[in-house]
């Protein structure tokens, strides 16, 4: 049987990791694995993670496996999070999943289950993993235009032109805030023009929120998606607990499933349990208690909010600083879109030979799209990088 096996293609985000590791110089920088890390090159546990996982260690009497959907409290909270004082819960149906990533494949199989001639439509560009399980999946994979390399902001009209031709039933995924790889968001008012155009094309938003607080705050951050949500009769979102908890290897996401109509709420839920089960059975737990926890108690929270905000805030800081280097070593603002995203990434716009020059001879490792991890430099390596990136041409 295994024989027949043909050998997959490597991951390019762990062959540029082994390459990392392999080079000797001590002053490389590493700029394409997608967590976040502070100034000394650490992902740290957050002092609200580690009280609430201390309080979980002392209080917790059992190790018994929660319900096929998690545990109810998880995805009361984690939704109020997202969706603010006002979850539609009488029209929401939700699961617990390993991660974000578990949340979108989870998303895909129910999509599948419904409507299985549904084409899913990604923005050019997007994260690789949605094309690649959409397409396992058996999906009819289409784009829609989303970055303008030009101003390194978002191509609107060529976005709102695309999603015209979406017909009736398809679904649209839609970054929900920090958008990856570019950093480039939509405005308000752009969401607002994108709800009005789905709605008209009876097309279902499917969206993959990973980032929230890590671009303007949690609640600017969620604005896009409670405006769908407010104004669509069917929603999907995928939500990913992995960098605002900072509870990476714990695989803490959710999928909620917004429907039009109360029938329709018992059989989605028992169709998202369903798929629970066939895949895995009973989603983890430990880092949706660790959520919930500290949703629900006011100093935990307070605390993580408050650290959250200092991880936003130093990014949006290095973003300033390195347009800044660039603009000074440049002569020329042509990189000032730098500071106008948002998120952990940006994509800088350099061709492959030019990302291999830096490689080569200073040592900055980053995705051959040029995708950069801006949580991957600190202050004293921002000016190596600007060095980098103006003596490569870019």
């Amino acid at each position: 049987m295994f024989d027949a096996l043909t050998a997959q293609p490597p991951d390019k985000i762990l062959a540029l990791m082994a390459a990392f590791r392999e080079d000797p110089r001590s002053d490389k920088i590493d700029l394409g694995v997608g967590v976040y890390r502070d100034a000394s090159g650490n992902t740290p546990v957050m002092r609200a993670v580690k009280a609430a996982e201390q309080g979980l260690v002392e209080e917790q009497t059992t190790k018994a496996y929660t319900g096929l959907a998690g545990d109810p409290a998880y995805a009361e909270a984690l939704s109020g999070l997202i969706l603010g004082p006002d979850v539609p819960r009488v029209r929401l149906a939700h699961v617990a999943t390993p991660g974000g990533t578990g949340a979108i494949r989870q998303g895909l199989e129910l999509i599948r289950m419904a409507n299985p001639g549904a084409a899913i439509w990604l923005s050019d560009p997007t994260w690789p993993n949605h094309p690649a399980i959409a397409k396992y999946l058996g999906f009819d994979v289409k784009t829609y235009r989303y970055f303008d390399p030009a101003t390194g902001g978002v191509d609107a009209a060529g976005m709102l032109n695309d999603l015209m031709k979406v017909p009736r039933g398809d679904v649209v995924v839609l970054h929900g805030c920090c958008h990856n790889p570019t950093g480039a968001n939509l405005t308000l008012g752009q969401w607002a023009e994108v709800a009005g155009l789905l709605q008209e094309r009876g097309a279902v938003p499917f969206v993959d929120i990973a980032y929230q607080g890590f671009g303007d705050g949690l609640e600017a951050d969620a604005l896009g998606v409670r405006l769908l949500v407010d104004r669509l009769p069917e929603v999907m979102i995928a939500a990913s607990c992995s960098k605002n908890f900072g509870i990476y290897r714990e695989r803490t996401g959710l999928l909620m499933s917004l429907v039009g109509s109360m029938a329709e709420l018992k059989v989605t839920q028992g169709a998202m349990a369903s798929l629970n089960r066939l895949n895995f059975s009973f989603p983890p737990d430990h880092g949706a208690r660790v959520v919930s926890t500290i949703l629900t108690d006011d100093a935990l929270r307070a605390d993580w909010e408050a650290e959250l905000d200092a991880v936003r805030t130093s990014m949006l800081g290095l973003r300033e600083q390195l347009a800044g280097e660039l603009r000074t070593r440049s002569n020329s603002d042509r990189f000032g879109f730098l500071a106008a995203h948002r998120g952990m990434f940006s994509l800088l716009g350099a061709t492959p030979e030019q990302i291999e020059t830096m490689r080569r001879d200073h040592g900055v490792y980053m995705v051959g799209d040029s995708r950069l991890n801006i949580a991957g430099l600190n202050a004293q390596t921002v000016p190596r990088l600007a060095e980098a990136i103006v003596a490569a041409g870019v």
